[in-house]
């Protein structure tokens, strides 16, 4: 498998803890016994997500296995506040989810380029005497030490983030979709789980527009139940606004096959029922105009009554239908 793509980290996050609050009273040449004057002390550094669309990965993460934002500085005279700790920001792709170690639940997710959100927070300040000043305490001799930080073991985990998704069973043409439509160079081959890590492409489209595609390695029955490629691939499906459904015309039961997949995925999460599908039957180079009409004609029969979604034949290496598939996904991405 490829090294370089790492879907999952797991790291210790320590946040800074706060400053303690000052005890002082004004003093100066003019003023000898003046009142409190100790100020606040900074807050902690806090571990901050920031979204980063030049990160495809978290490859940069996985050998940081602490990670420690600083302490906040202590208060001091004249009401001045210490400075804070500076925050610890780790850059993520889009699409990361982070998760509680212990208990598995998620946290936050970063979805934007430049987002950011707090995954541990820094202790607050300490207030210094000045805070506790009444009428009844004139001269407060006590002050608030600093909050500890936290330290946290946190899951950090990518879900492929795009616009359409591609969803089929090995060889059933995705690769060679995406090397066809975007910049992306995947491994092209013609046996099982050529496609070991999901496969990002950028897809041109009218009027310097544009759309994200994901190849999301092979699924095969029992994917659900962590057979084959497994889980590890099926939470990327997660992520897609659309699901492209790609089937060869060489299967034995097109359709068959087709459900087999949508169950595979209900199997995983019942919510990805609910997605935007297309269904495109791949290397129609294969069959003629007759035959074409043919397998038309049987799906459209099958399918009928059953949440009808657009079916389209294509063939990548022809390029046969190509731009309307584009058509399709982009109306689809869109409304």
């Amino acid at each position: 498998m490829d090294q370089s793509f790492v879907d999952y980290v797991k790291i210790c996050c320590r946040s800074g803890k706060g400053g303690a609050g000052s005890v002082h009273f004004h003093r100066d040449k003019f003023t000898a016994l003046g009142g409190p004057d100790g100020g606040n002390g900074g807050r902690g550094g806090h571990i901050i997500l920031r979204g980063s669309r030049h990160h495809w990965t978290l490859l940069h993460l996985k050998y940081r296995k602490h990670v420690i934002a600083k302490a906040g500085e202590n208060g001091s005279s004249a009401n001045s506040t210490g400075k804070q700790g500076r925050d610890e920001v780790l850059e993520v792709p889009l699409g990361t989810v982070a998760r509680d170690a212990e208990t598995g639940d998620v946290i936050l997710e970063i979805t934007e380029d430049g987002e950011e959100k707090v995954l541990v927070y820094g202790g607050r300040g300490g207030l210094g005497n000045a805070n506790f000043k009444s009428p009844t305490l004139q001269s407060p001799q006590f002050a608030q030490p600093g909050e500890s930080g936290k330290t946290e073991w946190k899951i950090l985990e990518l879900k492929v983030l795009a616009d359409v998704g591609l969803v089929g069973f090995p060889n059933a043409g995705k690769s060679t979709l995406l090397s066809v439509v975007s910049a992306a160079k995947p491994e092209i081959a013609n046996y099982p789980f050529t496609t070991l890590v999901p496969q990002l492409g950028m897809v041109s489209y009218y009027d310097f527009k544009s759309f994200t595609m994901a190849d999301i390695p092979g699924i095969i029955e029992g994917a659900h139940e962590g057979k084959g490629l497994g889980l590890r691939f099926l939470k990327h499906i997660e992520r897609n606004a659309s699901l492209l459904f790609m089937v060869s015309c060489e299967a034995q039961d097109i359709y068959t096959e087709y459900k087999i997949l949508l169950n595979e995925l209900k199997s995983y999460s019942p919510d990805l029922i609910d997605k935007k599908r297309i269904l495109a039957i791949t290397k129609c180079d294969l069959l003629d105009e007759e035959l074409e009409r043919e397998l038309d004609r049987e799906l459209k029969l099958k399918m009928r009554g059953r949440n009808r979604i657009p079916v389209i034949f294509i063939s990548a290496q022809t390029q046969y239908r190509i731009q309307e598939l584009k058509d399709i996904i982009w109306k689809q991405i869109n409304t």
